[in-house]
């Protein structure tokens, strides 16, 4: 899961690593490390003006598509541009594979909600073809097995609200602003 620690004033950090993490990539500031172990570290730094990151890994001991997800992860929160250029990871998780609604809404959202840019769960049911779904569109945001890489922070409530979102409603509202910074970024 996605956890976060903010510090003072505007800086914060996003560890954004999921997967087991072992002595080569642990901080000593991470109070976490004993608790899990992890292979990719993807840390992203902010302020109000920037964003750093960093992925720490033992290329030896990952696998291809680990090294795409890393890759794309990486270039997600440092040169966001270039993720459209990138092969997307390859999916191997049951709910991806099997025909479902909830398959059919993360593939519509995946396909049809762009960079810097959000949808209300109606407008994400519509498109993925059933319009009264709007509700149904919310559990299938929440069983999302990769959050960021399918981009369920963009879907939003229809009053404009941020709604819900795994990994905390401040997550979900910093992945959104640093999105919208860095389309309005590119755009100068």
């Amino acid at each position: 899961m996605f956890s976060s620690s903010y510090g003072r004033g505007d800086r914060g950090q996003l560890d954004l690593g999921c997967l087991p993490r072992p002595q080569w990539c642990r901080r000593g500031d991470d109070k976490s490390s004993s608790r899990v172990d992890r292979k990719v570290c993807l840390t992203a730094s902010t302020t109000k003006s920037s964003v750093s990151c960093e992925v720490r890994e033992a290329p030896e001991e990952m696998t291809e598509p680990l090294k795409q997800c890393a890759a794309w992860l990486q270039a997600y929160f440092c040169e966001p541009w270039t993720t459209e250029k990138l092969p997307m990871p390859p999916f191997h998780h049951p709910l991806l594979e099997q025909a479902s609604f909830t398959r059919d809404v993360l593939r519509t959202l995946l396909r049809d909600v762009k960079f810097g840019e959000a949808v209300s769960y109606k407008q994400l049911a519509d498109l993925a073809g059933n319009g009264k779904a709007a509700r149904a569109v919310g559990g299938a945001m929440r069983n999302n097995p990769v959050p960021i890489i399918i981009p369920c922070h963009r879907v939003i409530c229809s009053s404009g609200q941020a709604g819900n979102y795994t990994g905390g409603s401040h997550l979900k509202e910093w992945l959104l602003s640093y999105e919208k910074l860095q389309k309005e970024k590119l755009a100068y």
